[in-house]
């Protein structure tokens, strides 16, 4: 496996005085990654025993059995299910328990997923966390201009964002809609967004077949024919249509990701009550039975094919119909979601920042925290909606993005554990500090202080009065402050110009294909 070498990464910016010297200690130099990705320091959770693990299996064999699920609009899916020895009955396919398990041995456990700087490539799987941005949002959301349709300024505008934070490790997808593009057109936009701004990883369109073969094309001209076919290089997020049915317009995205040797990310959005049972086990048994049937199809449409078992569970209010986030059923749910992603030894997405707080206020960050940890706990190696999700997924919050960053960083040292050694335990300091004493100026903190602890960059510590005297400034307007700053600050990635013009050729010969179209 070669390494491509099409870009460098970007240069750090250099400035004196104690904002240097703090920058240096958390790694923040802007567009440098404080690391490429998270590996783990500390054990995933199994919440569940093992029988009642063993019966939401049996439950979703039995759906997959009996009840069995539909692939609709795709022959090509039906004919591979026909062969592998599927029941197919018109678009309803039945599988008999162990038949999705077996096909599934074929995936990868791990994979890597390659970024045009070679240093961002992540490594998905195993103990490795990946944070990426939130995806899908029609509306944006800052504080000075509210609530409104996302446009490809806004799209640019959080690439820029998520490429100059430490905390984050990938670029996204579909980070906002930018409504000001014809639907048939914006997905090249929006890929050519990620591959200017960010060196980072990055996904592609899934809203149609061809959208997605162009998003892998456009994937071809930065890494390589070759490369690309024999390495993951774009990642396609693709939903199940809870319950129990695969549109064509998912399977066929899911099927050119698969053949290209990309990775297709399946995830049922099963809202309790709604596309699925109230009952928290019966949701994680539909989710276990939809998602292996996705995941078992990227195999049988190229065997070896990297793929991603996904996960999104979620509540609503009974009363009104509404959806709900960050609530503790779907966060306890993703617990036992990780261990059967385990059991299938396949790479996992689950949770995420959700909320559905219309403000970057207490309830988003009570919500965001319960949902992230569930991630963080549950083993989940790519948390998609890391950063931004605000008002159930319909905005993405500037102030929040922030927010939400830097929360990541916080879970980096989390993740990080404890580490234990002749300076962490720290004797010469108890001998040369004494019973009585205080340690703030003894040799080992002053050779430690710069490391020692993680340092928000939005929190306010000083005293009150201090903090009122500056203006009683909140955490949303601190935010406000701070990605406004990191644009004025930020840096694009360099670029080869052959790529650049390349993809800017592309781009123009398929829009001119086909003419605009706004729905």
């Amino acid at each position: 496996m070669t390494t491509p070498a099409m870009s460098t990464a970007p240069a750090e910016q250099r400035s004196g005085g104690r904002e240097a010297r703090r920058r240096a200690r958390t790694g923040r130099a802007t567009g440098a990654v404080h690391r490429p990705y998270i590996v783990r320091g500390i054990p995933t959770y199994d919440v569940m025993s093992e029988e009642n693990l063993l019966r939401i299996e049996q439950t979703a064999d039995r759906i997959l059995a009996e009840i069995g699920i539909e692939f609709r609009d795709d022959p090509v899916a039906l004919d591979h299910w026909k062969r592998a020895g599927a029941d197919v009955d018109g678009v309803l396919v039945k599988f008999e328990p162990g038949m999705l398990r077996e096909i599934l041995k074929t995936a990868p456990a791990e994979f890597t997923q390659h970024a045009r700087n070679p240093a961002n490539a992540v490594r998905i799987g195993g103990r490795n966390v990946v944070f990426s941005p939130a995806y899908g949002s029609p509306f944006v959301m800052d504080i000075d201009q509210g609530r409104r349709y996302g446009t490809i300024e806004d799209f640019r505008n959080f690439v820029k964002l998520a490429q100059s934070s430490p905390w984050l490790h990938h670029s996204g997808g579909t980070i906002c809609e930018p409504v000001d593009v014809p639907v048939n057109k914006r997905h090249l936009d929006m890929v050519y967004a990620h591959i200017k701004y960010s060196d980072r990883g990055f996904m592609g369109s899934v809203t149609a077949e061809s959208r997605a073969e162009d998003s892998i094309d456009m994937a071809r001209i930065v890494f390589g024919e070759k490369f690309t076919d024999e390495n993951c290089v774009i990642l396609g997020n693709v939903n199940v249509n809870s319950p129990l049915v695969w549109d064509a317009t998912m399977t066929t995205a899911l099927r050119a990701y698969a053949r290209a040797n990309q990775a297709a990310v399946i995830v049922p959005f099963i809202l309790g009550g709604a596309m699925g049972p109230v009952t928290n086990a019966g949701a994680i048994a539909q989710s276990l039975a939809e998602t292996m049937a996705g995941c078992a199809l990227t195999q049988l449409e190229r065997p070896g094919a990297p793929v991603i078992f996904g996960n999104f569970l979620s509540s609503m209010s009974l009363r009104s119909g509404s959806p709900t986030f960050g609530t503790p059923e779907p966060a306890i749910g993703s617990m036992v979601v990780g261990q059967l992603a385990r059991r299938l030894n396949l790479p996992l997405r689950c949770s995420g920042n959700f909320t559905t707080s219309k403000l970057p206020d207490a309830h988003a960050m009570n919500e965001g925290t319960m949902s992230m940890l569930a991630a963080v706990h549950c083993g989940a190696n790519f948390i998609l909606h890391s950063a931004g999700f605000l008002d159930g997924l319909l905005s993405m919050s500037y102030e929040k993005f922030v927010m939400d960053t830097d929360f990541c960083g916080a879970l980096h040292t989390y993740l990080d554990g404890v580490k234990v050694d002749d300076n962490q335990l720290a004797l010469d300091a108890f001998r040369e500090v004494g019973p009585g004493n205080h340690f703030f100026g003894c040799a080992h903190t002053m050779g430690n202080y710069e490391t020692a602890f993680w340092d928000s960059e939005i929190a306010d510590n000083e005293a009150f009065e201090k903090w009122e005297a500056a203006g009683s400034e909140d955490a949303a307007i601190r935010a406000n402050k701070r990605w406004k700053k990191a644009l004025a600050e930020y840096e694009e990635p360099a670029l080869d110009e052959g790529i650049d013009e390349a993809l800017r050729d592309f781009m123009a010969r398929r829009k001119s294909s086909m003419e605009d179209a706004w729905y």
